[in-house]
């Protein structure tokens, strides 16, 4: 997502967005896999994202955001919505039939990192030492994260597909980030987030209708809460948040609000759904979360 620095100084307002903003998408992560074990993926995120587009739209048609597209650049649009929406939520989604929550959450938000290398093929940002170190840290970071089982649980090997599909959707958002900073398309942020959410729901709703047969009315309220939620929130309002935010923070200081997200994640796993947090997560944390730093901000 791109970022703005002309905001010289920490607008507290901004702040207390990027604290939503973290707050919303971290909480979805433990909801959503509460959800698979009531329904396919696919319907998940195909239901959330129907709520989570109309409420977008509705709130760029109230500010009367511009909502054509510009001449010339669907192409780019489409590629973004592949990637940014499609690929990200088809992928970090099916990782969790294989994964617990908070190892999806690690996983998913090392896309600075492959963001880092992508800018040194695609736009030609040379890697720096930091930059280095930090991959290596991130690197390590997955690797402890997912070298040991859990007693009780599957061996190591059974959790690679789910490790493989994080790490891809992942690499992919950091694709779509790089390309848009490349070739950005130029809307308002509002209407951009509805279409770019509106065309990457399309093959996921198609994937719900050719693959799945849901069963909506076996859901019980904390269902409908938790879908409510991921659609709403998670999928609508924090994007808006997160553009809000955006406009009245530097950039540097918003991306540290994007180091959150995981952190939340984790934490919200384990009280939710009761997953380990021993001393391997919170290396794995750590660690992933240092190489994240470094990759980010080194210059």
């Amino acid at each position: 997502m791109a970022t703005n620095d002309r905001t010289p100084g920490v607008s507290v307002q901004g702040l207390g967005l990027l604290v939503a903003t973290s707050l919303m998408w971290g909480f979805n992560w433990p909801l959503v896999k509460y959800l698979l074990a009531a329904l396919p993926p696919f319907s998940i995120r195909a239901a959330s994202g129907l709520i989570g587009t109309a409420l977008v739209l509705a709130i760029a048609l109230a500010r009367r955001e511009s909502l054509v597209p510009p001449r010339g650049q669907w192409g780019r649009l489409c590629l973004a919505a592949s990637l940014n929406v499609t690929a990200w939520m088809a992928l970090t989604t099916l990782s969790l039939l294989w994964l617990r929550a908070s190892e999806t959450t690690i996983l998913a938000y090392t896309l600075p990192i492959w963001a880092a290398l992508l800018a040194w093929t695609l736009l030609g940002e040379r890697p720096t030492l930091r930059r280095g170190i930090g991959l290596v840290l991130g690197l390590s970071g997955i690797v402890l994260l997912v070298s040991h089982g859990t007693p009780g649980e599957s061996d190591v090997a059974a959790k690679l597909p789910g490790v493989a599909l994080a790490l891809a959707g992942s690499m992919l958002f950091a694709l779509g980030t790089v390309l848009a900073k490349k070739a950005p398309v130029a809307m308002p942020p509002t209407a951009l987030v509805a279409w770019q959410t509106g065309l990457g729901l399309l093959p996921l709703l198609l994937a719900w209708g050719l693959l799945e047969e849901p069963d909506f009315t076996a859901l019980d309220t904390s269902h409908w809460a938790a879908l409510a939620y991921g659609g709403a929130l998670a999928f609508g309002l924090a994007y808006v948040s997160w553009f809000a935010a955006l406009r009245r923070l530097p950039a540097s200081v918003a991306t540290i609000g994007a180091l959150m997200t995981p952190v939340v994640g984790v934490l919200a796993a384990v009280a939710l759904l009761g997953d380990p947090f021993g001393l391997r997560e919170i290396g794995a944390l750590a660690l992933t979360l240092g190489g994240v730093a470094l990759a980010t901000f080194a210059r």
